[in-house]
């Protein structure tokens, strides 16, 4: 038995899948990419057929075309050129990029020299130096000339897919003391590093790691050294190679793992594969892996050398915070000592001058300095809102109160609300609502283990409160995965309804209708009413395809017809070219004895020479009827991919098979004339020997050859198969 394990973070990753489904709605003529959009052929060549043409430089862009910007990301040089040759352009930059080109332009602009950690002709780090001002320097994690950073600041930036583990030696090794101020930026990618830790994980595992991506794609090079570092035995397969799988199914733990620009349907060809190669079973599990990263965690690292941008004016105002005895958020009551038109003077016990309420904060609909004068003397309840000085609000009491209830609604734990993450700490993740912090923990956060929790911030999550602490604390405990179980119930019961209803009424022979979603090298992914089936590329044409794209189109509907079911493992496989004319259907109405046709040699063997008429009906002409003159062998006459003229001499529909006749459209030429022959001989002569005849050649068919004329040389659909294979 071979047990197989994917790894959970596998297919495109969120840039190359939008950047993969952008090109494909708008390609079409006059749409560029500017560079291989992801580094995978078969993405590559489907978007080519599509129309859109990958460029490797601005030169070769026509003016006013439309351009792509691939995931990868390019210098801010590259769009006003762009835009000066009257260009669209369509912006598929990844969000982590995005990210990082910001951090390096801001920077840069502040006097910071940058250091971009990464290869340095990668794509990415290459536009990365192009939004940099000033001085920027890359390195692939070694170590630096220090002289050539002539800056007092230095900013730290990786490349979205370099190495996790390279980042964090180098800034361990990095020398923070050389500078007045280091600030550092940990902007690899946080499916990159999920993809590095389960290789880990699974190179140690297993006795055998497939790694599905190209040689081309820097994380998928990165994976494939990770598992090589665990495991001795670890393939890179860009496409599913014959001689590969069957090395495979000799393992009995096989890892399979995938880059960033890898289609999730190569890894179901591997299963394919490995099905046609062996009879053993197959376990898929998609395992999610405790990843308990062997990775040092970066976070510290960035801790210490961040310490070292922190000014003195800073430390010097967070002292002074600590010696007041107000603080922030703390509720107090206050006198109004006088009213004036910026606001009310109140004073507060144990202070030595009055503090400003302003206007703008007081908690009236519009302020009245003779209607507050009168109210001298009254005492009012005042937050403390800012330190360093004291700022006041009215207001904010009346918020809290409003907060208050809305955390009332929410305190029994059954009503859903959202949260804007705004920060992480080890246990997880911290945002606020309606006053109080949200706490969410790392098991909270959705079904399954979550390591990467720099990946929320700024994400809205759906929650339900575990536990409110509403006192000097306010701190509601949330968790977004009880409303996710729920809906995956619901959803788990929809689908196990669905597919129960599907499966009671789809039969081996019915003709069902669907719609083509997705395609790969081996076929078609059909959704049939939310069920995914599979049409197998041999299924699709009578004459054969090269893709499935060259007979259907991506979101249209087609029939076809079931010729699995398999209600155990849910597998249907469906047949088009089952619904479609057979080549040879057409042949009683479009072709008869006496027709005069136009072919290509295909095929030449010793009894005669194959004519393809069409695609898909071939016609023989036998050795006998390509001339009139005797022939050794065919190739003596004909070549195969020469076009030539022949009459159909005979059709047998039965058999499905044509005979053409090549000599029949020229004249046969004249005998000559038969010499005398001699009564007698002179008296004691012999008479002359005959000449031998000439032997019958024997045809592959295991019939002697001979000339007649008149006969058709004809040959059945099994003769004409048993002679192509030999």
């Amino acid at each position: 038995m071979i047990q197989v394990y994917i790894a959970k973070n596998n297919g495109f990753c969120k840039g190359v899948e939008n950047a993969v489904n952008t090109a494909r709605k708008i390609a079409g003529e006059g749409v560029y990419i500017l560079g291989e959009l992801i580094h995978n052929d078969c993405v590559v060549k489907e978007l080519e057929l599509m129309g859109a043409k990958t460029r490797d430089s601005l030169e070769e862009i026509p003016d006013n075309s439309t351009v792509i910007i691939r995931s990868h990301g390019v210098s801010s040089d590259v769009y006003n050129k762009l835009t000066a040759k009257n260009c669209k352009i369509v912006d598929c930059t990844c969000g982590f990029v995005k990210r990082t080109q910001k951090i390096v332009q801001e920077k840069s602009a502040d006097g910071y020299a940058v250091i971009i950690v990464g290869e340095k002709e990668h794509p990415e780090v290459v536009g990365l130096q192009g939004w940099a001002s000033g001085s920027v320097f890359v390195t692939a994690g070694d170590d630096i000339n220090y002289s050539l950073l002539n800056a007092e600041k230095v900013c730290i930036v990786a490349q979205t897919t370099f190495s996790y583990q390279k980042f964090v030696d180098f800034l361990e090794k990095f020398d923070k003391k050389a500078f007045k101020t280091v600030e550092i930026f940990n902007t690899i990618c946080y499916t990159t590093k999920g993809r590095q830790d389960e290789a880990v994980v699974l190179s140690k595992k297993c006795d055998c790691i497939v790694v599905l991506g190209s040689a081309k794609s820097s994380n998928t090079r990165k994976l494939f050294e990770l598992c090589k570092e665990n495991c001795k035995n670890v393939f890179l397969m860009d496409s599913v190679n014959p001689s590969e799988i069957k090395k495979l199914v000799s393992f009995k733990k096989l890892g399979i793992v995938s880059g960033a620009s890898t289609p999730p349907e190569q890894a179901m060809e591997v299963f394919f594969s490995m099905e046609k190669h062996t009879e053993a079973e197959v376990i898929v599990m998609n395992e999610e892996a405790e990843v308990k990263s062997e990775v040092a965690e970066v976070s510290a690292v960035v801790e210490d050398a961040a310490s070292a941008a922190v000014t003195m004016e800073e430390a010097v105002a967070k002292m002074d915070e600590k010696q007041t005895k107000f603080r922030k958020g703390q509720k107090i009551t206050a006198t109004i000592s006088s009213a004036t038109d910026e606001g009310l003077a109140v004073y507060i016990s144990n202070t030595k001058k009055e503090i400003l309420l302003p206007k703008e904060e007081i908690n009236c609909e519009s302020y009245d300095k003779a209607v507050y004068s009168a109210k001298v003397g009254e005492e009012i309840i005042v937050k403390i809102v800012g330190l360093n000085p004291v700022q006041l609000s009215e207001k904010a009491i009346a918020k809290d109160l409003e907060d208050e209830k809305l955390v009332a609604e929410i305190a029994d734990g059954n009503k859903e609300f959202s949260v804007t993450i705004d920060g992480f700490n080890k246990g997880g993740l911290i945002g606020h609502y309606a006053g109080f912090e949200v706490f969410v923990p790392s098991s909270q956060i959705r079904i399954g283990f979550v390591k990467d929790l720099e990946k929320y911030v700024g994400k809205t999550l759906r929650v339900k409160a575990e536990k409110i602490e509403n006192g000097r604390r306010k701190q509601i405990v949330a968790s977004q995965r009880v409303i996710l179980e729920a809906e995956k119930a619901v959803k788990d019961a929809e689908r196990a309804a669905k597919e129960e209803e599907f499966f009671g009424a789809v039969s081996v022979g019915d003709i069902i209708k669907g719609t083509a979603v997705r395609f790969a090298s081996f076929g078609a992914f059909i959704d049939v009413a939310g069920i995914d089936c599979l049409a197998h590329i041999s299924d699709l044409s009578w004459t054969g395809c090269n893709s499935a794209a060259d007979v259907l189109e991506i979101g249209k509907e087609y029939e076809f017809k079931v010729l699995k079911c398999d209600k155990e493992t849910k597998k249907v496989s469906l047949g088009y070219k089952q619904l479609q004319p057979r080549p040879w259907d057409l042949v009683p109405g479009k072709y008869m004895v006496g027709d005069v046709v136009k072919g290509k040699v295909v095929r030449i063997v010793p009894f005669g020479a194959f004519v393809e008429l069409e695609k898909g009906i071939d016609g023989l002409v036998h050795v006998s009827q390509i001339s009139h003159e005797w022939l050794e062998n065919p190739t003596s006459a004909l070549k195969v991919g020469e076009e030539v003229e022949a009459k159909i001499i005979a059709i047998d529909h039965e058999k499905e098979k044509i005979t053409l006749s090549i000599k029949a459209m020229t004249p046969a030429p004249e005998a000559p004339a038969k010499p005398k022959r001699e009564e007698a001989t002179e008296e004691g002569s012999e008479k002359p020997a005959r000449k031998p005849r000439k032997p019958r050649n024997e045809g592959d068919d295991g019939e002697m050859r001979e000339w007649k004329e008149g006969g058709d040389g004809g040959v059945s659909i099994a003769e004409l198969l048993a002679n192509s294979n030999k």
